[in-house]
């Protein structure tokens, strides 16, 4: 393995390597002060158990190198390879499990090491950078179209992250990591919208209801233009390069509300309002397009009953129309299951007819007024 600006693979010893506090797997999801808070994320995120019963069977496999650069502290911070150094810690170091177990009440489940492998554990061999520009493309590639993919926030942090610290272009990053432009770009606004609202205190990824951040939610949902609307973005503003605070200062209510009726807030223990993407943030947006239908949203945090308010009388008739020629189908097909003996339902039966004759009898009206005659 050959790359520019990487030098030749070296053997060093374990305890000179630090984790990254820049990992995008770890952006704005933890506290960045303690390794215990980092290893505590990754293990519940990173599918960790699976290295730790395979490393404590097998000790640590020096396959493939560590990804590596000068720190600060003197030591190697690991840009590619955090996993296998957490994994490594959680195993031979006893006393960081116990502090993990204490201060982020996580129950670990840490296997023992099998005979004569703790040596393995020593040394790794690692790849030194300069800096994290001479390893982006091979990080990139390899977690978002590559073997061990991150999940959609990790991949836009990084990629934000890429486009913020240097002169590359959009255009080359999304070569550089195989994916496509217009994908790259909506994850990236994301980001610098995520990022505002964080620094004004509107959200905290922590503070979300769903256990799992679904940050495509986001960047779907600023790609419609009712929310562009709504949050005072311009028409069209996704097609240019993206620029931090994107939101206007005045707007910041609005995105406040966005956020929520997305993420919700277990402090202030309100439910997000979407429960799935589709249809739920196309109907949100249609929601915010109307005064009325955000007020109803404001005051029930009841996204059905909002888009009620939203959507035109004539599709709701349409609708409705349809659904009940549905469900009389279902009930004609199992009519054999009355037996006669309950005359509440025919009386129920009875009133859908003179209902459904009275409409018949207006819309027939209607159509001829509209000259609709056949």
């Amino acid at each position: 393995m050959n790359l520019p600006g990487i030098e030749e693979p070296t053997k060093v010893p374990v305890e000179c390597l630090r984790l990254d506090r820049r990992n995008p797997r770890l952006a704005g999801r933890v506290d960045h002060r303690s390794d215990e808070a980092l290893i505590a994320h990754l293990y519940r995120s990173a599918e960790l158990d699976e290295l730790l019963l395979s490393m404590s069977i097998n000790g640590y496999l020096d396959i493939e190198p560590l990804v590596v650069m000068n720190g600060s502290d003197g030591r190697l911070v690991v840009l590619e390879g955090n996993r296998r150094l957490a994994t490594i810690r959680l195993l031979c170091e006893p006393e960081l499990v116990a502090r993990i177990r204490r201060d982020e009440r996580l129950n670990l489940s840490v296997p023992e090491i099998g005979d004569g492998l703790r040596p393995t554990f020593e040394e790794a061999t690692v790849y030194r950078v300069t800096d994290r520009n001479q390893a982006r493309p091979l990080i990139g590639f390899k977690h978002i179209n590559g073997p061990q993919k991150w999940d959609a926030y990790a991949k836009a942090s990084f990629a934000a992250s890429w486009y913020r610290d240097t002169d590359v272009g959009l255009d080359e990053i999304a070569t550089s990591i195989g994916d496509r432009h217009d994908t790259i770009k909506r994850m990236v606004v994301g980001i610098y919208v995520l990022e505002q609202a964080t620094r004004e205190e509107l959200f905290d990824i922590g503070d979300r209801v769903p256990r799992k951040f679904n940050f495509s939610h986001l960047y779907t949902a600023l790609a419609r233009s009712q929310y562009m609307e709504y949050l005072g973005l311009p028409r069209g503003w996704t097609q240019y390069d993206p620029e931090p605070n994107p939101v206007p200062a005045e707007r910041m209510p609005e995105l406040r509300r966005v956020l929520r009726w997305i993420y919700g807030s277990k402090s202030d223990e309100e439910k997000p309002v979407v429960r799935r993407q589709n249809p739920d943030i196309k109907r949100l947006g249609e929601v915010l397009a109307k005064p009325e239908a955000v007020h109803e949203l404001r005051v029930t945090r009841n996204l059905d009953r909002a888009y009620e308010v939203a959507e035109p009388v004539t599709a709701r008739f349409t609708k409705s129309l349809i659904d009940a020629r549905r469900a009389l189908q279902v009930a004609v097909g199992s009519v054999r299951a009355y037996d006669g003996r309950d005359g509440s339902l025919l009386e129920v039966s009875e009133d859908i007819k003179e209902t459904a004759d009275v409409l018949h009898s207006r819309m027939k009206e209607k159509h001829g007024k509209a000259g609709g005659h056949r």
